[in-house]
């Protein structure tokens, strides 16, 4: 849609404006689209109603990987291939780069099992973090924060988390930004040279980012880009905010969906494609991904 001339000078004249820049659907019909990351010339993203991982080469999507009851929530490079998390079936899946499973865990070094697998930040030393949410309630505040080693070993590093969501690492690799759905906030750890997680604070909350935001602004999917902004994707609102590493809100980025939970960038982050649901009532939650210049 073309902006009226009053809201192009506001964009211009506005640190906070909304983007201007145009999307563009590179997937009409995607089935609740999440957890998107570029990866060797393609763009790979789950669908949480269609059980699938797809990739996207720049002229079409196709489906790269299918697990019946899974419930995939996100998609990671992880080895020679690929880390899912699968939010329904309580596990996490290792994919070969043939798109076929090679290894399924569902428990913890412990023998404690997954409970709701959501996000996940490559650690980049080969292993990677990610998030168990709990069940999808609001009222129970059990979600945890994990680390998996190369090898496929887990560890629980963070617990009493209210729907722990989107992680992504800050630039150097010390700090872990944590998205708390379900309080409306993000937070951060300081990271351990072992990958332990300590000093748990608060970074931000949504609603006081952006006061005109509706009540309990709820965040998703996170990350960060090469100038250490952070990009916070919501499922209340068709829009990405995007707030400076001093937690100052830079500017905001609008699709026209009900919800954008997640984003990934292209490899020269020119671009950034927003995995959105268009009907987040009920069941497949259709949805598109979109391509979003930024700048």
């Amino acid at each position: 849609m073309r902006l009226p001339l009053l809201a192009l000078l506001l964009a211009a004249l506005c640190p906070l404006a909304a983007s201007a820049a145009e999307p563009t659907v590179i997937d009409p019909s995607a089935r609740f689209p999440e957890g998107p990351v570029w990866h060797e010339g393609k763009l790979y993203y789950v669908e949480y109603a269609g059980h699938t991982v797809k990739s996207w080469d720049g002229k079409q999507a196709t489906v790269f990987w299918t697990g019946e009851g899974c419930g995939p929530s996100a998609v990671a490079p992880f080895g020679r291939g690929f880390l899912v998390t699968c939010y329904d079936a309580g596990t996490m899946v290792r994919i070969g780069a043939d798109g076929k499973t090679a290894q399924t865990i569902d428990k913890d070094e412990s023998g404690a099992p997954f409970v709701g697998p959501n996000d996940i930040a490559p650690d980049g030393k080969g292993g990677a973090y990610f998030s168990a949410s709990g069940p999808w309630e609001s009222g129970p505040i059990v979600g945890k924060i994990y680390h998996m080693d190369a090898s496929g070993r887990v560890r629980m590093l963070a617990d009493d988390l209210h729907y722990a969501n989107g992680l992504v690492l800050s630039a150097d690799g010390k700090t872990l930004y944590a998205n708390e759905s379900e309080a409306y906030r993000v937070i951060r750890f300081a990271v351990a040279e072992d990958g332990a997680l300590s000093d748990r604070r608060l970074f931000v909350r949504l609603n006081e980012l952006l006061p005109d935001l509706a009540p309990g602004a709820y965040p998703d999917g996170i990350k960060r880009d090469r100038d250490g902004n952070l990009y916070i994707g919501q499922y209340t609102a068709g829009q990405i905010l995007v707030v400076s590493a001093d937690g100052k809100l830079l500017r905001t980025i609008e699709v026209p969906s009900a919800a954008a939970p997640n984003l990934a960038f292209s490899p020269e982050e020119d671009m950034i494609y927003i995995a959105a649901v268009d009907d987040v009532s009920a069941a497949p939650w259709p949805g598109k991904v979109y391509a979003v210049p930024t700048r």
